[in-house]
């Protein structure tokens, strides 16, 4: 043999000698396995919910009192139903007895969805495996709980919370729980010869299918004297009740819903709830809800979800096998959900609502020295007790499917101002002092244009007047020529740098999902005619409604802007918005001037004034045109400002109405507003 040889094989058996070491002490260490070993792999075995390989780590005559599958399930059914999420030990003393087992104490930390953190103190006996050398857990049901018997069970019982209510600033309820009616069938008492008939009626009465009737009267559960609850109706709707109650097996009962006792006054403000989807429980998987919860789906029901809902108390507790109790093993108690009381009157919201709801259009309604918001309208509306009730296929189809729109909250969205933003101009130029209020333009006739370099394009206006061409004739007489030049001289960069400070670009963040107002589709102002355009609010300006209230705000409080707000305050003490949106002298000026749109008899809104109040107001008209052959769809607009201090009735309003031209424009608006004085 080589010497070369020789050393490869001295390397092989040294190499095979290590390993077979190395395997004769893992055996031996593994022979040494201790009580403390065998219960952390317990433990692991909990955590992981792998309670087949934890039934290998008990001793023989505990498996001998219990099989497998029923050990799987016993700790599968209580770890489960109390919906344990972790478990963990803390191990204290390892004391070795005299017939060679272990006792051994420990800390037992598990963590619930059900009621937070369980803790208690444990005791268990570790017996040595003769043959395997292993050490293994003499079980018993008592190692899940101290206190717990093989013939006990454990139990998990829910005090349901209350959900808050939204309530007006009166704290009259704008949502809350109230009676419904359930409709619903009892089986045994049907007509056996007109069964198919009845059902089809009353999936036709109730907009449900027939189908759907049908699975549910064949579910497991029912029985011939079950009721079976197939749809709520209002407990008002006495026509749909009686009509049904004509079918044999028919039962209506009262239940407590919650209930939008306003509807359409308000549902897109108040939003709904619905029962929760498996992707909201998947969404909210750490905060308690379960398939019986309900959870807000839109408007101040999901704006206000986590202060509205409240949380369920639960009690974890082991009942003996005669059903008594015996002892709690970790309880939270019930919290009801918070009301929201909010700056909205009622009485407002319904009687501008009952004045628009055929149209398309809004309201906002804010109190201008506290920014207090009185009322938001929307039209046309629809009911949202609809979606507590259950919305039958038809009822969605035609809401989903209709012209007008009436899921849209139109006052969160951005619109073409028309000439309601010419104060705004106004204000700007005053402010930067690119305009005087004695400053006159000189241009005659309806039509005009820079130069020729415009094309022919020219801006055009509906009135000629003969007084001077300044900013208070202008607006008593809606000029857009003058506006359109103010424009120009206040120039693109100073208009655009004061739209910005003043919000233009901004989100205003009140919890109701508010458009932002533009200045343009790309935020700055390119082209002369775009600017000139801008100037009597046509262009590519868009602007909130309420954001438009905020900045109407400012000429009835020395030109600072109000934010507004929704959640009601006892006290209330305005907040700005925008300290010196424009200048105090800017800010009366405009007041003043917006006075004399309303006093002045030649003013465009003279139809809004009203004897013993004094009313500051713009009246606008938008067009939307897409080409120069097509006819412009029309938004009207009237802004309203309280100037008198003397009256309970302070308001700033911004109103528009779509379609307008046929409708008659911002008179049609004023006709709605003087009800309201």
């Amino acid at each position: 043999m080589s010497k070369k040889v020789f050393i490869i094989s001295l390397i092989v058996l040294l190499l095979v000698a290590i390993v077979s070491y190395s395997i004769f002490f893992i055996i031996q260490a593994k022979n040494k396995s201790t009580p403390t070993q065998t219960l952390n792999e317990i433990a692991t075995c909990i955590q992981n919910k792998d309670y087949s390989a934890m039934y290998k780590l008990i001793t023989e005559s505990s498996q001998d009192n219990i099989s497998e599958d029923k050990f799987i399930e016993r700790h599968k059914n209580i770890y489960d139903g109390i919906s344990m999420k972790d478990y963990k030990i803390d191990i204290g003393s390892e004391i070795e007895q005299e017939d060679g087992s272990y006792i051994v104490d420990y800390n037992v930390f598990m963590d619930t969805i059900s009621v937070g953190e369980i803790k208690f103190v444990a005791t268990s006996k570790f017996i040595k495996n003769k043959e395997t050398k292993q050490y293994e857990l003499e079980w018993s049901s008592k190692f899940i709980f101290p206190d717990l018997e093989d013939t006990d069970k454990v139990k998990v019982k829910t005090v349901e919370s209350k959900r808050g209510q939204i309530l007006d600033r009166n704290r009259r309820m704008l949502a809350g729980f109230g009676e419904v009616s359930s409709i619903g069938l009892v089986p045994g008492k049907m007509n056996d010869e007109t069964y198919e008939t009845d059902i089809a009626k009353i999936a036709e009465l109730l907009d449900i299918s027939s189908e759907s009737i049908e699975k549910t009267l064949n579910a497991s559960w029912v029985k011939d004297d079950t009721f079976v609850p197939l749809k709520k109706v209002s407990v008002d709707n006495q026509v749909l009740k009686q009509q049904l109650l004509e079918i044999k097996g028919i039962k209506i009962t009262k239940v407590t819903e919650r209930v939008y006792p306003y509807a359409e006054a308000i549902s897109h403000l108040i939003g709904y709830v619905q029962s929760v989807t498996a992707e909201d429980l998947e969404k909210n998987s750490d905060k308690g809800y379960t398939s019986t919860s309900i959870i807000g789906k839109a408007g101040l029901e999901k704006q206000y979800e986590d202060i509205l809902r409240g949380k369920d108390g639960k009690e974890i507790y082991i009942e003996n096998a005669s059903g008594n109790r015996k002892s709690t093993i970790g309880k939270i108690e019930v919290q009801n959900g918070e009301d929201v009381r909010l700056t909205i009157d009622i009485d407002i919201q319904k009687q501008l609502y009952n004045e628009l709801k055929e149209d398309k259009g809004f309201f906002v309604v804010m109190q201008p020295k506290t920014g207090e918001l009185l009322a938001l309208v929307s039209t046309p509306s629809y009911d949202n007790n609809q979606f507590i009730y259950g919305m039958g296929t038809e009822k969605w189809k035609s809401l989903s499917e209709d012209e007008k729109n009436p899921m849209l909250t139109r006052y969160t969205r951005t619109y073409c101002p028309g000439s309601t933003f010419k104060p705004i101009t106004a204000a700007i130029g005053l402010t930067t002092g690119k305009l005087s209020e004695d400053d006159t333009f000189n241009y005659n006739g309806l039509s005009w244009q820079k130069g020729s370099g415009w094309g022919d394009y020219y801006i055009t206006t509906l009135t000629e007047y003969n007084s001077a061409k300044n900013i208070r004739n202008a607006l008593i007489h809606s000029d857009n020529i003058f506006f359109a030049q103010a424009a120009l001289k206040i120039g693109a960069d100073k208009f655009t740098e004061e739209l910005k400070k003043i919000g233009f670009g901004e989100v205003l963040n009140l919890n109701l999902g508010l458009s932002t107002s533009q200045i343009s589709n790309s935020g700055e102002i390119k082209k002369e005619v775009a600017l000139a355009d801008s100037g009597y609010g046509q262009g590519e300006i868009l602007v909130n409604p309420v954001h438009m209230a905020s900045i109407y705000s400012a000429f009835v409080n020395d030109g600072n802007m109000i934010k507004p707000y929704l959640e009601y305050k006892e006290n209330p003490s305005p907040e700005i918005l925008r300290e010196n949106a424009f200048s105090k002298d800017a800010a009366n000026i405009v007041k003043e001037d917006l006075i004399q749109v309303i006093e002045n008899p030649e003013g465009t809104a003279t139809d809004m004034k009203i004897d013993g109040i004094t009313l500051a107001g713009k009246t606008g008209t938008a067009e939307l045109k897409v080409s120069k052959e097509e006819e412009a769809n029309t938004l009207g607009w009237f802004d309203l400002i309280t100037v008198d201090e003397n009256t309970n009735k302070q308001y700033v309003i911004v109103s528009m109405v779509e379609e307008a031209r046929e409708l008659g424009g911002s008179h049609y608006l004023i006709k709605k507003l003087r009800n309201l004085f």
